[in-house]
């Protein structure tokens, strides 16, 4: 007989399992882990359990350490059915009695009477977790002193942000959608209602972008008929916002899936630009740019408050690795600016060897980014914009970028 809501929980399951053993992201693993769960509320609870057994996967595993007399091994199926009904019980608020019933089937003889043992133990002493996740050794080694503040902007999933095609309209669509604005073109929703079923999203009036995404087209102003490329431009929100400040935008990306995407957000929201698929390392452009705007490829560890997985499968390997196609794209870009043209290199990493260190290596004239130019509250150091998830974490919080810009001259 099937049991209600257990096909979401072997889900939930998988996907741990291709995060910590395959190093796959949650997003490529979804399409194999969640092939047998029917309906979207289910495939939203299979991937609301996933995330929050990784996002509190330290203290999780603290809390199941202290209740065995024998540590079980990290890679242990009961360690892994143990975390995602501990995940149900303190942070969704799932009654216990159904995390047992639907956490329990997936394991069979002694391995379930221990599951079962442990969260009983664990429930009868009122266990919980801390108010901020503990996170990783080796992800508190790389982050430094910013991790406490980085944590504290983890503790609850973000909420929706999105970016208005007229920022002369902000008041007007932050009051219809019963929304908050932190900067003009921006409007912060809490999560919930399908994006699909909000007023504007079919008449193309905004589109979701976090606020920190949208900061490195901010920092170009308005185009006013020039020429900007946008470089690995999928999924497609800065272009978007180029196209809408004015700019003749020329839109570059790898993946031709990623640009029908970005080609069909135009269309719902009549704006245009040039889209091309192809490899920024091989492509030549015909003419220069007064602006190029390079939003690299990266680890996105900066996006570790929607994203959890990253705290778990990012190592010094696929830094370095990123790192090296950074610096790579950033010398291809610096050669289609025009004369005074000004080129900003992002990514949404908060690893140093992604940011500084590669800022630090570009042969072109510095253009301080200035602390009047960003929304109050973020960091303006050296002259680059940093953000984290500790930034307005009164407000919701904020994805991990960091922003270079220069000029040539």
């Amino acid at each position: 007989m099937d049991i209600p809501g257990l096909p979401a929980r072997r889900a939930a399951l998988n996907l741990i399992d291709a995060v910590l053993r395959r190093g796959e992201t949650m997003e490529q693993a979804a399409s194999s882990a969640l092939a047998r769960v029917r309906g979207d509320a289910d495939r939203a609870l299979a991937k609301a359990i996933a995330s929050e057994a990784l996002r509190w996967r330290v203290d999780l595993d603290a809390l199941i350490d202290g209740a065995t007399r024998q540590r079980l091994p990290d890679d242990a199926k009961p360690r892994a059915v143990l975390e995602i009904m501990l995940a149900q019980a303190l942070r969704l608020e799932t009654p216990p009695h159904a995390a047992i019933a639907t956490g329990l089937p997936l394991l069979t003889g002694g391995p379930r009477r221990l599951a079962h043992g442990v969260f009983s133990t664990l429930m009868k002493q009122g266990a919980s977790l801390p108010a901020v996740p503990t996170l990783p050794e080796p992800v508190q080694e790389r982050w430094g002193e910013r991790v406490s503040a980085i944590a504290a902007g983890l503790a609850l999933p973000p909420p929706l942000d999105l970016a208005l095609r007229d920022p002369d309209t902000t008041s007007e669509w932050a009051e219809r959608l019963g929304g908050v604005s932190l900067a003009p073109g921006h409007v912060r929703l809490s999560r919930g209602t399908p994006v699909e079923a909000l007023p504007g999203f079919q008449e193309g009036a905004w589109w979701v972008q976090d606020l920190a995404a949208s900061l490195p087209a901010r920092l170009l102003g308005q185009g006013a008929g020039r020429r900007v490329l946008d470089l690995c431009a999928a999924p497609g929100g800065k272009t978007l916002q180029l196209a809408a400040a004015g700019w003749d935008v020329t839109a570059v990306d790898i993946s031709k899936r990623r640009m029908e995407r970005v080609a069909s957000n135009l269309a719902r929201t009549r704006l245009s630009a040039n889209t091309v698929v192809a490899d920024a390392l091989d492509w030549r452009p015909e003419v220069e740019f007064d602006a190029i705007l390079l939003d690299a490829p990266c680890t996105a560890t900066g996006t570790c408050r929607r994203h959890p997985d990253v705290l778990h499968r990012i190592g010094p390997r696929q830094i370095a690795e990123m790192a090296d196609l950074q610096a790579r794209l950033i010398a291809r870009a610096s050669e289609w600016l025009s004369a005074g043209g000004k080129l900003i290199y992002a990514v949404c990493s908060l690893e140093t060897a992604e940011g500084e260190e590669q800022a630090r290596q570009v042969e072109l004239s510095a253009d301080p980014i200035l602390v009047d130019e960003v929304p109050e509250g973020l960091c303006v150091r050296d002259g680059w914009l940093q953000t984290d998830p500790g930034q307005l974490s009164a407000q919701g919080g904020l994805d991990g970028f960091f922003i270079a810009r220069w000029t040539r001259s």
